[in-house]
């Protein structure tokens, strides 16, 4: 039997709920063909063998602690890791987010990747004196030039290359074989088959901003067909205010919340237009999501978002609801061939194949995979 020698990459998640279990498929993905193994570890959540299969790495370990086991010196995880690379002959660790980069830091002498994919994780003093200590062996990627550029300003004096971009990415031919047509989406999500949809998706939560949403989508209304309807697919905390602000501005019959919906980015084909109004999204995962379904996409001119749809997509400055109805008006009016062409050549941008090129090609990434070859 052939013994497969090729050293490994250790990739450290907090937990696979949300997003998180894509990312880590993500920076799987960037390994393949490579002479890398990719060993994924996830310090959070059960064991669970869809998780596994869909985490598409060489090995998958869950050490399953809580959320309250890794606060404070998160001791006990650092000595798991620690056992962890004692087995395994490890070139260097991915790690997502900050406690993870912690522990990978702390249990290992090894180069560390730290991914982060949300604003704010070095205006905390404590973690900007913590990261500096360890400067040597520490590269720090976000998901948009956006977290890049405030992380820059946060760790002033760190060189550039450093602290890099690597967009988030989403497998588009996986994505798209598990698309429903336009007709048998709205029947399973039971919409109109003769509406024109303004779709968004995401958490009802102050930081979504679907109180602008559904004002410009109320000012819209008049200049766009009467079956027009605008259907917010997500739960949370704004559910009973969001609903009562669509009763005062008399759109309640044209505003449907589909509440939390699994797997719902199977169904954006029910949509004509995709709405985000989000306030300083980091990236906006969802908008590659709403592209892999051709769907012309709308979103606030802040944060990640406006470097995901550049080119392709349609801004409005944020929190301005009578600019929001202007552009889903145009929208409407729009020649949406035209506009598909533009969507898919830049939702290839943010693909497996392109990004694993751009990872490879980052400066810092680049002279450490090559030392890493050379003993291969």
């Amino acid at each position: 039997m052939h013994q497969d020698n090729r050293p490994w990459v250790l990739q450290l998640c907090h937990g696979y709920s949300g997003p998180f279990l894509d990312c880590a498929r993500q920076y799987a993905a960037l390994f393949k063909d490579s002479p890398f193994r990719v060993c994924t570890v996830y310090l959070t959540g059960e064991e669970r063998e869809q998780v596994r299969v869909d985490s598409q790495s060489d090995e998958v370990i869950f050490l399953n602690y809580t959320s309250q086991q890794i606060r404070g010196l998160k001791l006990s995880a650092i000595r798991a890791v620690r056992n962890l690379l004692a087995k395994r002959a490890t070139s260097f660790i991915i790690a997502h987010r900050f406690k993870p980069i912690y522990i990978a830091l702390l249990a290992s002498r090894l180069p560390v990747i730290g991914i982060h994919h949300a604003f704010g994780v070095y205006q905390r003093r404590s973690r900007r004196f913590f990261v500096q200590c360890f400067k040597q062996r520490l590269t720090l990627l976000a998901v948009s030039n956006a977290v890049r550029d405030e992380i820059r300003d946060d760790l002033p004096g760190w060189p550039v290359d450093q602290i890099e971009t690597l967009y988030n990415r989403i497998d588009v031919t996986a994505l798209q074989q598990e698309h429903f047509s336009a007709h048998d989406a709205r029947k399973a999500l039971d919409l109109p088959a003769d509406a024109w949809i303004v779709g968004n998706v995401g958490r009802l939560h102050p930081d979504k901003d679907q109180d602008t949403l559904i004002r410009g989508f109320a000012a819209a209304r008049p200049a766009l067909p009467d079956n027009s309807l605008l259907v917010i697919m997500g739960s949370g905390k704004l559910e009973t205010s969001l609903k009562q602000l669509a009763v005062e501005l008399n759109i309640s019959e044209h505003v449907i919340f589909l509440g939390q919906v699994p797997q719902g980015r199977r169904y954006f084909k029910a949509f004509n237009v995709f709405a985000l109004t989000s306030d300083h999204e980091p990236f906006g995962m969802v908008l590659l999501e709403a592209m892999s379904a051709d769907l012309p996409v709308i979103c606030s001119d802040c944060g990640g978002g406006r470097e995901v749809v550049s080119g392709c997509g349609t801004l409005f400055p944020l929190g301005d609801g009578a600019a929001l109805a202007e552009k889903l008006v145009a929208l409407h009016n729009s020649d949406q061939n035209q506009s598909l062409t533009s969507i898919r050549e830049r939702l290839a941008m943010f693909s497996d194949d392109t990004v694993r090129r751009q990872f490879w090609n980052l400066k810092r990434i680049a002279a450490l995979l090559d030392k890493e070859t050379d003993h291969v």
